[in-house]
Parts: C-alpha cells; structure tokens; sequence
C-alpha cells in the first residue's frame, strides 16, 4: 500500500533527492533502512542542508548499532537528547522531579557508554568525565556483560549513583537503564548486603530493548517508585510512553505512525512512522522493525497496547509468525521466576529454551511440564527446557531471544 503524506510533510520533502521521485508518482512507498544509507549523504542532500552542514546547525552522527548496523545520520546538534528532555519533562511521573532539577543517572549497554564516550572527545573543553553526556545524564556500565560485574564495580556504580542523589536537595535522581541490566544490579546489590548504599529513585525508566513481563515486576517489587517505559529508536527519539500503570500514550510530536500487518491476518503489525521532528533528515513512511500489537487486532494506532519485539525477529511457525512477546507472555502467565531466557531452534521440530531464575533454583518438575507444553504449543516444536546459571550477552549488549540454526 503507498500512502501520501500529508500537505505539511510533503512541502518538507519535496526538494529531498531521496523523494522527488514519489513526489512526482503522488505515492510514497515504505522507507527502509538499506535505501536511507544509498548514496548517502547525496541522496539527503539540499542547498538549505549543506548550509546547515557549514555553520553547524546540522551535523553527521551515527546510531548505537544495538538494534541493527550502525546507520549515519544528519541531525541538529543534541537533537536527540533534546528530544528525550522534552519527553521527560512532560511525563505525568517523571516531569515533576526533572523539573526540579534531578540528575539521569544510565545503567544501559557498554555501547550506549562508549557512544557517549565518543561524543565527548569530539568535543573540546570537556570536564565532567566521558561517561557524563551533559550536565544531568551520567552513564554508568563499563562492561559488556552485567552478569560480570563484581562487588567494586557494583560498589562504584553506586557511589555514582549517590553522588548524582546527593546534587540534589531533597536527594532525588531518575534512573534511565535496560531492564535486564537493572535486575542484574538488584541481584548483586541483594547478595552482597548492598541495600543500604543504594539510592532509591524517584522514577524508573526501562528504554533501551524488550523488557520481559517478569523483569518489570522484579524491578516494581524492588522499588517504591513508578516505573515506566519509552519506546523509540535513535533515529526517531521517542514515541509511546507508558504511564506507572503500564498504558501506553502517544508522544507523535511532528509524527504519525500506521500499522501494516506482517502477514494476512496477523495479529502483529510492523510499525511505519512518518516524522519531521528532525528538519535535515525528515523520515516518510519508514520502517522502524518494530512490531505492535493493538487491543483488538486492528490497524488502529490509538489502539496498541504492546511493543513486541523487533520485525527480524519474528518466529515463523504453523500457526503464524510469533514474536518475542508471545514467548514471553507464556514465560511469565507459567512461570514467575524466569529471569532471562533463550530459545534454540534445532531442526525442523523441535527448539530448546534455556533459562535462568532469580533464585537460581531451577523450575519444578510441575513448572517444567508445564511451560515445555506451551512453549510447544506456541512454536509447533518440541520444546525441551534447560536451567542454566548464565546466558551469554550478545556483542550489542543485549540479549537475544531466538537463536536459529547457521545455514551452513
């Protein structure tokens, strides 16, 4: 299906070498990743750009690379961060304490760090440390894998952590992570008897990858405070947030979103969003690789109620194409103590899920059987279950749910 945009978007775009031909047809069609980095930066380029690209009102940055290949972009210096602070100024949870001045302290990937890290090297006449982006946002990981951190890392991230605390005067911070890295830090923190040195924030925000079911109600039993979720992209900034009480609410500042199924009949939509929050790099009906799902399985974007993982990701099976939250829908209904899972795929039928709790303690004879015939029951293969102590983090800092046979 192509869609034209709306008259405002269209005047945008219409000098934009990468659109002048739907321009001209009247019809957009989807917008994908391969096609923004071909013959980049020409394909973007206008004279009012290469203006901005010469006093720099406009600069070229990359993405993260936690979710795909690392993509160039042209944005207005901050652009994003600046977006990320409107946000959070304006949450119904969050606002009052940003207003007031408190610090966002970052337990995410050691890539978003380093990201950081490059940011301000680039940048003459930095003070505060390289892992602080600006005046407010310390991040704090320095290591792949949070299940390697030891008790003077811990001990140093919470020191950190204080020290952001105590900037303030009534000694509140909002604390920006992945859920899987926070929840490993409540279970070393919990082992060590680290509790007393651990500032409670006055929000949580989880905003960096798929937060499982069970992650979220670890961390709401840990943490008198709400905890919320912003989904977006580096590309984008954000647009849904959640609320203390797990609804989601648009924040399509200058956007608009439409909902394509995956396949006929699919309950799961591939998110298509339209923005010009970003004047150098407007994006027309491009693909994020997100997928959605909505109340009543309609294309309606008022009626999405979960963020389900990314569109590659997708699990093809009989019954259609799964999603890494229908696996962790029957995880989490089964079995409440799973903390991080992985599914391998052997053959043509049957997979493997390996799993870790909380506890460490492995799952009951009962719990087993149990989740084994669901998981079956989803994937349309035999499913046998393995505890394990660990699963190893994936080169981008997070983890993968579904690991498929190599062709070769």
């Amino acid at each position: 299906m192509n869609r034209l945009p709306s008259a405002d978007v269209l005047d945008k775009v219409r000098d934009i070498p990468i659109y002048r031909a739907s321009v001209e047809r009247g019809h957009f069609p989807i917008l994908e990743k391969p096609e923004i980095a071909r013959g980049f930066p020409d394909n973007w380029m206008t004279p009012e750009l290469a203006r901005a690209l010469d006093t720099g009102e406009a600069e070229f940055v990359l993405s993260t690379g936690t979710n795909h290949a690392r993509m160039q972009l042209i944005r207005p210096p901050y652009f994003l961060l600046r977006s990320y602070y409107r946000l959070w100024s304006e949450h119904p949870d969050l606002g009052t304490s940003w207003h007031d001045g408190a610090r966002r302290v970052s337990l995410t990937t050691v890539l978003a760090t380093e990201h950081v890290a490059r940011v301000n090297a680039a940048k003459p006449g930095t003070t505060r440390g390289e892992r602080w982006l600006d005046d407010r946002t310390l991040y704090l990981n320095r290591r792949l894998d949070p299940a390697d951190w030891d008790r003077d890392e811990v001990e140093r991230m919470l020191a950190e952590m204080r020290e952001a605390a105590t900037a303030h005067p009534g000694g509140a911070y909002l604390l920006d992570c992945s859920g899987y890295h926070l929840a490993h830090l409540v279970r070393k923190v919990t082992a060590w008897g680290l509790w007393d040195g651990f500032p409670r924030p006055a929000g949580i925000v989880h905003a960096y990858e798929y937060t499982p079911s069970n992650v979220r109600r670890y961390l709401r039993a840990h943490f008198d405070c709400p905890v919320v979720d912003l989904f977006g992209s580096t590309e984008l900034g954000y647009l849904f947030y959640s609320d203390a009480e797990g609804r989601y609410r648009p924040y399509l500042r200058d956007m608009s979103v439409e909902l394509i199924p995956v396949e006929p009949g699919s309950g799961i939509h591939s998110l298509i969003v339209t923005s010009v929050r970003n004047p150098y790099m407007p994006l027309v009906r491009y693909r994020s690789g997100d997928c959605v799902r909505t109340r009543d399985g309609s294309t309606d974007p008022d009626r999405i109620v979960s963020f389900c993982g990314r569109e590659k990701e997708l699990l093809p099976t009989p019954g259609g194409r799964v999603s890494q939250a229908d696996l962790d829908t029957r995880i989490a209904n089964l079995c409440t103590r799973v903390f991080l899972h992985q599914l391998l795929l052997s053959g043509e039928d049957e997979c493997r899920l390996s799993y870790t709790t909380f506890d460490d303690a492995p799952l009951t004879a009962d719990e087993a059987a149990g989740l084994s015939a669901s998981v079956s029951a989803l994937t349309g293969r035999a499913c046998h279950l393995e505890h394990r102590t660990g699963i190893p983090i994936g080169r981008s800092g997070k983890y993968a749910w579904l690991i498929t046979p190599d062709p070769s």
